[in-house]
């Protein structure tokens, strides 16, 4: 029950710190590129690649550690920050297990499948506004 907290309360702080960060980079950039949301995903992608990195059986964490930071900081905090940080870790780790066809099949499927799901909950979602 304790890790249900962990990613929950990981969850609202890297939801808070998203919106928080996506503002002030739209501050700051035009609005024409999603400059926030880039910033988001990448920056998220990198601060999961160090916890995962240090979260590895081989790495530097013990095993309360290493369960506190899955938990807490990669799927609670970058998972709410981003699930794009999730996609690029899982990805990396492809790459790293040298299984170049199923990473490039994650990359490829994700992007295609999720631009077309996007496009269908977009349609959806037109459908249900206008009718009244």
């Amino acid at each position: 029950m304790l890790a249900y907290l962990w990613v929950a309360l990981g969850g609202a702080l890297g939801s808070v710190a998203r919106f928080w960060i996506n503002g002030l980079v739209i501050d700051k950039t035009s609005a024409t590129f999603p400059w926030g949301t880039l910033v988001i995903n990448v920056t998220g992608s990198f601060i999961i690649g160090i916890i995962g990195a240090l979260a590895i059986p081989e790495g530097r964490l013990d095993s309360s550690s290493r369960q506190f930071a899955t938990q807490f900081l990669m799927i609670g905090v970058c998972g709410g920050y981003t699930t794009f940080s999730s996609f690029s870790l899982q990805t990396l780790n492809l790459l790293r297990d040298r299984e170049w066809l199923y990473a490039g099949g994650n990359v490829i499927l994700s992007v295609v499948l999720c631009m077309i799901a996007v496009w269908l909950g977009w349609l959806t979602g037109t459908i249900f506004s206008s009718a009244k």
